[in-house]
């Protein structure tokens, strides 16, 4: 009977240590503050910083896999990794590919960048990154489209001529402009694009989305989540209120 417990208690020991199951968090590395790789050589950033603590919240350990923006999604659904965190907005588009967690960034503007404040932008020539809904709205707009693969090699392209302005996410710009101090200005109107950011994952695994939806409303509810945006994105940062909807603030709390 002894014998016949302690078997048990075995079994009991391993089923629990099964749950602590390995997640591979597929991330850019190359989009700072959402992911990018620290002076140590490792990833780091907002979207690390959640991504570890969702996964303590559902108790799973994490390892985090590099990949190239503008192959990420089929990598994703080729099973090369788990999950998507690389600064991805939910769009349609993607739905039709994989299917999102609920939003743990809220919405903000695309906004464009450029050295001078007196070009065209439906005629001019516009660099973004390849795969982003950025290049897909300037591909709509009449301007010439230039892609590059990341977003730093997007904002070269202005610096040494090959485009005219650069097109991306605001809260990617605002450094280059805002900090860079070499000659970056905004140019044009902000441009509202997908529903926020969210953790892309293979339509098939349901059952891991509602994990970690789960875990992104408890944060949400905590307040959590809301350091964690200011942390990485400052106190003028939009946040989310207990009901997950974005707290404007002021002007600025909206667009950066």
């Amino acid at each position: 009977m002894k014998k016949l417990m302690l078997a048990a208690a075995a079994l009991a020991l391993t089923a629990g240590m099964g749950l602590a199951d390995t997640i591979r968090m597929g991330t850019e590395g190359a989009y700072p503050p959402y992911n990018l790789v620290n002076d140590k050589g490792e990833v780091d950033g907002y979207e690390i910083d959640l991504g570890n603590e969702l996964c303590k919240r559902i108790g799973a350990e994490c390892t985090w896999v590099k990949n190239d923006f503008d192959s990420i999604i089929p990598n994703l659904v080729s099973g090369n990794y788990d999950t998507i965190m690389a600064g991805m907005s939910i769009t349609e588009e993607r739905k039709k590919a994989i299917q999102f967690t609920q939003a743990y960034l809220p919405a903000v503007p695309s906004a464009y960048a450029a050295l001078d404040d007196g070009i065209d932008l439906t005629q001019a020539t516009v660099a973004a990154q390849t795969g982003t809904i950025q290049a897909a709205h300037v591909a709509e707009t009449g301007a010439t489209l230039v892609e590059f693969v990341t977003p730093d090699e997007a904002v070269a392209a202005v610096r040494n001529g090959e485009a005219d302005a650069v097109f991306a996410d605001r809260d990617f710009l605002v450094p280059i402009v805002e900090e860079g101090g070499d000659g970056f200005m905004w140019v044009g109107d902000e441009v509202p694009l997908g529903e926020g950011i969210g953790m892309g994952l293979r339509q098939s695994d349901t059952a891991l989305k509602d994990r970690f939806d789960k875990a992104i409303s408890d944060m949400k509810a905590d307040g959590s989540l809301n350091v964690l945006i200011r942390k990485w994105f400052g106190d003028r940062a939009a946040v989310f209120d207990t009901a997950t909807a974005p707290v404007a603030g002021d002007a600025a709390a909206a667009t950066n």
